[in-house]
């Protein structure tokens, strides 16, 4: 069933009150946080490439504050286990029975703070439950719930004793973007609160968390015309073609396009998505997927170059029939 437009016009009033609530405790970052907020209604997850100290912490807890959900902070170190990501089965000598203890996989909002600095093994553990929203231990399987996203976060300075995300790890997350540092009239107004250190403790919940399950619902039956699946399509192919590029965005980046892209429409209180809103996200949906020419590269190619020029070259669609 297609959302209606009474719907997306609800859809709408209740994304902004989220997005308001938020910015609450990370101040001018609105755009930022509502994409964050897009992405776990299009039941996505997060990359973030940035500095420490911009309020990724802070973003994690009160968006989880908002929805009225649980929130996690994973550390990630060199030595760190994936059962300390899932969770373990342990004997319990009193019932005699084997009991699952659930990792901090299972919070609605997981911060999976510098994931590269993580063995193979751990990014594995993680990205799987991401892909699959659920843990299997020792055969039997644990489900993460709804709604779950998990912010992951890298920095993009200090890279000795990392472990680099491989592409096709890199193509698992939704959108990548960062928060980055705060205007100058922003930075002083959070240095006049500084006294509060954890600022998300006094968001009150906008919405239940099954609210957000239902959200999720609805931004899925958004209409999208067959002439912007041709235009994504197009975009995609576009990207394989380019000289400058060794490896184009995926099928499974296509539809994490659509996906976001419904939710964007239905944040802006349409039923219907426009090639405007793929434009919109063209860069924080498909600039982690491009895997530059090494050449390209050493010439000061970037992903973004390379996507502005794709859509560019390729002509959007102009007219649209009734949903």
């Amino acid at each position: 069933m297609t959302m209606t437009p009474e719907q997306a016009a609800w859809f709408q009033g209740t994304f902004h009150r989220l997005v308001d609530n938020i910015d609450k405790a990370v101040q001018g970052k609105r755009e930022i946080v509502g994409l964050v907020l897009a992405s776990m209604l299009a039941e996505g997850h997060v990359l973030l490439e940035d500095a420490p100290g911009t309020g990724k912490t802070s973003l994690a807890k009160a968006l989880a504050a908002t929805v009225q959900g649980t929130s996690a902070r994973i550390q990630f170190t060199p030595d760190l286990l994936p059962s300390d990501v899932t969770g373990v089965t342990i004997y319990d000598q009193q019932s005699h029975k084997f009991e699952f203890h659930k990792g901090p996989i299972f919070a609605s909002i997981v911060l999976a703070d510098e994931i590269n600095r993580a063995s193979p093994k751990t990014q594995s553990a993680l990205l799987e439950v991401m892909e699959e929203s659920r843990v299997t231990v020792d055969g039997v399987t644990h489900e993460a719930g709804r709604p779950f996203l998990v912010i992951a976060t890298q920095n993009p300075i200090e890279q000795a004793g990392t472990y680099k995300l491989p592409e096709a790890q890199l193509d698992r997350f939704l959108i990548k973007t960062s928060i980055g540092y705060p205007d100058l009239a922003i930075t002083e107004s959070i240095l006049a609160g500084a006294s509060d250190r954890n600022p998300s403790a006094g968001l009150g919940a906008i919405i239940t968390t099954s609210a957000v399950a239902d959200m999720a619902d609805l931004g899925a039956s958004v209409h999208v015309e067959p002439a912007v699946l041709r235009y994504v399509a197009q975009l995609t192919e576009a990207t394989r073609n380019d000289s400058a590029i060794r490896l184009g965005v995926s099928v499974r980046g296509a539809i994490a396009m659509i996906r976001i892209a419904k939710v964007w429409a239905a944040a802006h209180g349409r039923h219907f998505v426009l090639p405007d809103d793929i434009k919109a996200l063209a860069r924080p949906v498909w600039q982690h997927r491009l895997l530059l020419d090494p050449e390209a590269e050493f010439a000061g190619t970037t992903s973004d170059v390379v996507i502005a020029r794709v859509l560019d070259g390729v002509a959007a669609p102009q007219a649209r029939t009734a949903a």
